[in-house]
């Protein structure tokens, strides 16, 4: 079992702005932040958007801190959840799974709870959030309020 003090995750619209360049910049800053506080292992759920984004990101960070651990939390089998994505997304999200240092799918099958589970699964398990939080309905104003009221530590992009 990891130590959730060394573990961080990720919440995010799946649609962001078509211009991401200060987006990418300030999540960049927050992960390097991070690993230097510590962090070591870097959790993301794998949707569309700010998930892959993120992951991308720690991934292009492993160049420069190759001791960083990039975990996919799959809520569901990959090929249920990559039914979200565009082709050129799709091709994305399977380079990054090949690429994670950890691959954790938590359902077999997709429900109508998994991503919710999923969101729950990796806030209980991390000590910090880093999110980009533009509404106040959905899964990532959820999994912020969530994350709240268990005193994690969040970085809000």
């Amino acid at each position: 079992m990891v130590d959730r003090s060394k573990v961080a995750c990720f919440s995010g619209h799946r649609n962001l702005p078509q211009d991401c360049t200060e987006l990418q910049a300030n999540l960049e800053k927050a992960i390097v932040e991070l690993i230097e506080r510590g962090i070591i292992f870097f959790g993301s759920g794998g949707a569309v958007g700010f998930d892959l984004l993120a992951a991308t990101t720690v991934l292009k960070l492993k160049e420069d801190y190759p001791h960083i651990r990039l975990v996919m939390v799959l809520p569901c089998p990959p090929e249920q959840q990559s039914s979200y994505c565009n082709d050129e997304q799709k091709k994305r999200y399977y380079e990054i799974l090949e690429q994670a240092d950890k691959v954790r799918i938590l359902s077999p099958q997709y429900t109508d709870k998994c991503m919710h589970y999923r969101n729950r699964h990796m806030v209980d398990c991390s000590a910090y959030l880093i999110c980009y939080l533009r509404q106040h309905s959905g899964g990532t104003f959820y999994t912020v309020n969530y994350a709240e009221r268990k005193g994690l530590n969040i970085l809000r992009l």
